[in-house]
């Protein structure tokens, strides 16, 4: 072991649904106010920030810290992140966050929350995902996020994503997948062509599994190394539907961080963040994330995905 050695958590976390409980009128935010039918309140809203920076909190605990960098999906707009960093057990973790807002139809978006103290942000930037409908007409989905910086000695560029779900059909929906693979696969090139051993991590809800068309296609024109096609198994996931587990949240990056000699940050371990506590206890979906709701009835639990982290150590 050597000494001095430092280990990072980071992580990524779709927070189920993040809304404050002001109407916003240019979203479709009206299921998440106090007088709707989900009856979204300051107390349930209140209840969630605290639940969720009790997680993010504990993500990668087993090093004795809580992560430097975590990518979030579903979540509202600034004030909601000024919140949640701000919430009782991330306030003094010295957490703060990058955050753009996009034309995305539910107005939910992706975002990165960082301990300034370790990572130094140098720039941040979008990139759209140009989608159309069977009508032709524009379909608005999530941005995807690049943020560059400094962790420890190495420049580092992170990708937060979280692209188009699966609930009009896996098979129907597919394109708009591969369609936010091409533009990430694009950001990359532009990074690798401005820097050849670009240290890059891919993150985020990609609602597709390791082995899909998309995470493959990501994969392997990026020249993107997996750990979680090794993670997902028949009891592990980072969400479940009709009792099956799916591991659609997931970081990828690149093989440098393998290279003892080009990279001061050498890859540890990769799981899922899945204690007790964020999990239903009993009945027939024990062991299934504990959610804020399931449809309109209100749950009072954590979100319906676990984070997912990997853990890097200085060399």
């Amino acid at each position: 072991m050597i000494e001095n050695s430092e280990t990072y958590t980071i992580a990524f976390y779709n927070i189920e649904n993040l809304f404050d409980i002001e109407n916003d009128p240019l979203t479709n935010d009206d299921d998440f106010l106090p007088t709707s039918a989900k009856r979204w309140t300051y107390k349930r809203y209140e209840n969630k920030l605290r639940k969720l920076g009790s997680v993010i909190s504990q993500i990668g605990e087993e090093d004795g810290k809580s992560p430097v960098i975590v990518g979030l999906a579903e979540v509202e707009n600034n004030k909601v992140l000024t919140d949640l960093i701000n919430s009782e057990h991330l306030e003094d973790l010295g957490y703060n966050f990058v955050h753009f807002d996009s034309l995305d139809e539910r107005g939910i978006d992706v975002a990165l929350i960082y301990k300034e103290a370790f990572f130094k942000v140098e720039n941040s930037e979008t990139f759209s995902v140009y989608l159309q409908n069977e009508e032709g007409l524009r379909d608005y989905t999530r941005d995807v996020l690049l943020v560059e910086g400094q962790l420890g000695n190495e420049k580092l560029h992170i990708i937060v994503n979280h692209w188009s779900s699966r609930r009009e059909g896996e098979k129907e929906t597919e394109y708009k997948r591969l369609a936010a693979a091409k533009v990430v696969n694009s950001v990359i090139a532009r990074l690798k062509n401005e820097q050849s051993n670009a240290k890059i991590i891919v993150m985020g809800d990609f609602n597709d599994n390791p082995d899909d068309d998309s995470l493959m296609l990501l994969e392997k024109e990026s020249n993107l190394y997996n750990p979680f096609s090794t993670v997902l198994s028949y009891n592990k996931g980072s969400l479940n539907h009709n009792f099956q587990w799916n591991m659609f949240d997931q970081i990828l990056f690149t093989g440098n961080f393998f290279d003892p000699d080009g990279s001061n940050l050498k890859f540890v371990k990769a799981d899922v963040f899945n204690s007790k506590f964020v999990t239903q206890y009993h009945g027939k979906y024990k062991g299934q994330p504990f959610r804020t709701y399931v449809g309109k009835k209100y749950k009072g639990g954590y979100s319906d995905h676990f984070p997912v982290y990997v853990q890097f150590k200085t060399l």
